[in-house]
């Protein structure tokens, strides 16, 4: 029945994607002939005055229809340029994360229920809300003289999100199976990562911590903070925080009229986000201009972490030459480096793929700072990495979607600023910090560590190797045999899947009847 109810709800999505224009919108190159073929006998469908709108616009109308899941889910899908394409991801992007209200008492009833204490014990006030998103909304509140902002999630987000994650998880899955060019983009796996991410957002514990780990990493950088988290006041459905009396960056002239250097925070904000990201692998991933306030003393408060980034050492290393690669026009390097990291198959040739990313790096040579355009070159790195057959990488991903969001806000402060100058210093440090003689030491302490690990652990690796090879000596004198619950399991399985494929069209024909009729 799980099942049954992933093709009707997938059956609504698409009818309001069609009835809305946004099928109508995309592109009719490139398309298997069956999918252009529905893809115009769908397109008479699509209400007139939705043909007459801009594609975002249809994309706006078409998620508020769809409920606050499909907020999240569009969000996180502009962070995949290389699944749904540039153009579309930067569509996608401007989807607005504002909802309506839900009711002050059912917040107070979930404060209660996460706390286990009368909101009279927590908050000296408890104020009515002054900001929705898809996930929770924020009321002010006092704890005796301290204001404090309170997040409270939307009642029934997580019940609502696994329904329709499942949808998610069945168009996937029907992708692989009927486009195998998508196969190189994994879509079961990024909707796997949706899924992680969003779970993770839902527990507000787990946002207080990424909070708490920043807080600790930024202590001693300059220009730059988090708020500071109530911990007696947490709980997987509430965090109590640190008020901030602050200017919101997306408001330029309020900023000026404070007498702030515009200039100085587009620099502290790009050096803070590329510091977060090689120090300490560890970055604030939706840092849009509604994120971020600047205070009276002129420092950037970053709030907001649901969603979060982490890096690898290695990874951080080769972010780091790569970008330095770029910076000093090494090509040759940054092809090396992603041959090293094992990001392209080997098979390919390490001077092509330099050429391939010289195309990419020299329009942000001899130009003028304003005139080079990110969202380009990452269109043209997303053509290389196809034509290279190179993985996706979700957390590089990430990494390249929160560095053009950030560019993007700095050159709102400045028009004229210049990303890959103002990285020099960071990156230039970290590189020789790292990538020299401390590099060796750091790799010997960590070898001597995994050494020592190995060690402690051999005498388990023996036992373990000792059954599983009596257990080969059984199969290869017994043959292999499945206990009689795991064979009636498989039977269950594969009875479910035949009756499914079956029906499937049917019921894909019959709600869209039903839609057609019902929510025209």
């Amino acid at each position: 029945m799980s099942t049954i109810g992933a093709y009707f709800r997938l059956a609504r999505v698409g009818w309001v994607l069609v009835r809305e224009g946004v099928v109508s919108a995309l592109p009719s190159q490139g398309l298997p002939p069956s999918v252009g073929l529905m893809k115009s006998l769908m397109e008479p469908l699509a209400r007139k005055r939705s043909l007459k709108q801009a594609r975002s616009e249809r994309l706006t109308r078409a998620v508020d229809r769809l409920g606050p899941s499909y907020v999240k889910i569009g969000q996180f899908l502009a962070t995949r340029p290389d699944v749904v394409g540039v153009d579309w991801a930067v569509d996608l992007a401007l989807l607005q994360d504002r909802m309506a209200y839900f009711p002050t008492e059912a917040a107070k009833a979930a404060v209660e229920g996460s706390l286990g204490r009368p909101i009279a014990d927590l908050y000296s006030f408890f104020g009515e809300p002054i900001a929705a998103a898809s996930i929770a909304q924020v009321h002010p509140c006092t704890i005796g003289d301290r204001q404090v902002a309170v997040k409270v999630v939307r009642p029934g987000v997580r019940q609502r999100f696994a329904h329709d994650i499942e949808s998610m998880y069945l168009l996937s899955r029907m992708q692989e199976r009927f486009v195998p060019s998508s196969r190189r983009l994994k879509p079961v796996e990024v909707t796997r990562t949706l899924e992680q991410t969003t779970k993770v957002e839902m527990d507000l514990r787990l946002e207080a911590a990424a909070l708490s780990e920043i807080a600790e990493n930024t202590k001693g950088d300059p220009g730059f903070r988090v708020p500071q988290v109530d911990w007696e006041r947490t709980g997987r459905d509430v965090l109590t925080m640190e008020w901030i009396d602050g200017i919101k960056m997306s408001d330029l002239a309020a900023l000026r009229a404070a007498g702030h250097d515009l200039e100085r925070l587009a620099e502290v904000l790009i050096q803070s986000f590329l510091r977060h990201t090689l120090r300490d692998g560890f970055f604030h991933a939706d840092m849009h201009p509604g994120n971020l306030f600047v205070d009276a003393a002129g420092t950037v408060v970053a709030v907001d972490m649901g969603i979060v980034g982490r890096l690898g050492k290695k990874e951080r290393r080769f972010l780091a030459e790569i970008l330095y690669g770029f910076i000093t026009r090494d090509y040759t390097r940054v092809a090396e480096v992603h041959f090293e990291a094992g990001y392209v198959p080997a098979h390919h040739d390490v001077a092509a793929f330099a050429q391939a990313i010289r195309a990419i790096g020299e329009p942000i040579h001899g130009q003028p700072a304003e005139t080079i355009s990110m969202a380009r070159l990452l269109a043209l790195l997303f053509e290389v990495t196809d034509l290279f057959e190179m993985q996706t990488r979700p957390e590089l991903i990430l990494l390249q979607k929160t560095m053009v969001v950030v560019e993007g806000v700095s050159r709102m402060l400045n028009p004229r600023f210049n990303m890959w100058k103002a990285s020099e210093p960071v990156v230039g440090a970290w590189i020789r910090d790292n990538l020299g003689p401390k590099r060796v030491v750091s790799d010997l302490r960590d070898g001597l560590k995994a050494a020592v690990k190995l060690a402690e652990a051999v005498p388990e690796i023996a036992v373990k190797t000792e059954k599983f090879h009596q257990e080969l000596l059984h199969m290869s004198e017994h043959g292999l045999r499945f206990d009689p619950e795991t064979a009636e399991a498989i039977g269950r399985a594969e009875a479910r899947h035949t009756r499914s494929g079956r029906v499937a069209l049917w019921i894909i024909a019959l709600s869209a009847l039903y839609f057609a009729f019902t929510l025209g």
